[in-house]
């Protein structure tokens, strides 16, 4: 999402825009729309009128090898425990033209389509959920489970085209935990469900993102709604759709590395 005034033009692209963007979404269910907001404006949030004492809370991490090389190829592997739930997996490829995906991808439940779209461009990815028994993610990270048994076959079947050549499951390391607060509310005045994570890196201020989601062909009028909506109470639509997930891997690859720098023989 970019930012907008009330007074600007609509910032729905041209009708050939819009229609490539939709075609290239294929027949998946829902695209959902994410924003983040800048620390000076968080204190707009309140606004909102959202308790965020009723969120919950969730520990993430992310699987890469110590120089990212997954994420410069565009995947992402990310596992999830959630307070008083079961965990979850992550496969997202970014960018990735759901159109372009095996039907029986397109039309799976643990499909999810994201958007970032700016003046000038927009980028897709598409990512594929696994559920896990709680306790799964936890066993991995403790050395007593197989990290590539933790992704499911539908996932690992996901990333085949992807996969970059000479990386294997134990090239692996874990980035992270970073916890973080999840609430999700319809707030006054917006008829659409809005998430709202905020993610506590150490020693950092918390990114916070708002996101929602759509069928495809109304996602530029939910952008739009969303953007007036969220603009009128102080908060600016700016940055990438996923700088949260970028932020999280270069911030705990840098740790690893420097772990290893101090082990390494003078």
């Amino acid at each position: 999402m970019s930012p907008t005034k009330s007074k600007e033009p609509s910032l729905i692209p041209a009708r050939k825009d819009m229609m490539e963007i939709l075609n290239s979404l294929g027949d998946v269910g829902s695209v959902e729309l994410k924003m983040n907001v800048p620390s000076e404006d968080r204190m707009a949030l309140r606004s909102l009128d959202v308790d965020p004492l009723k969120g919950r809370l969730r520990e993430v991490v992310f699987f890469d090898t110590p120089d990212l090389t997954l994420y410069k190829a565009g995947v992402v592997l990310r596992g999830r425990r959630t307070q008083d739930d079961a965990d979850d997996t992550v496969v997202k490829l970014r960018p990735c033209m759901p159109n372009e995906l095996p039907a029986a991808i397109r039309k799976s439940p643990n499909l999810k389509v994201e958007m970032d779209i700016t003046r000038q461009s927009y980028v897709i990815s598409a990512s594929l959920k696994g559920s896990r028994p709680a306790g799964s993610v936890r066993n991995v990270l403790r050395g007593k489970a197989n990290l590539g048994k933790l992704f499911t076959k539908e996932q690992r079947t996901f990333l085949v085209d992807r996969w970059p050549v000479g990386i294997g499951w134990d090239d692996l390391v874990p980035l992270g935990p970073v916890y973080v607060i999840i609430v999700k509310a319809v707030p006054p005045g917006f008829n659409h469900k809005l998430v709202f994570e905020m993610w506590h890196f150490p020693g950092e201020v918390p990114l916070v993102e708002l996101s929602t989601k759509s069928a495809p062909a109304d996602v530029f009028a939910l952008r739009n709604e969303a953007v007036e909506y969220l603009g009128e109470r102080g908060l600016k639509a700016v940055g990438e759709q996923e700088p949260k997930t970028r932020r999280a891997l270069e911030f705990f690859a840098a740790k690893v590395v420097e772990s290893q720098a101090q082990l390494a023989p003078v």
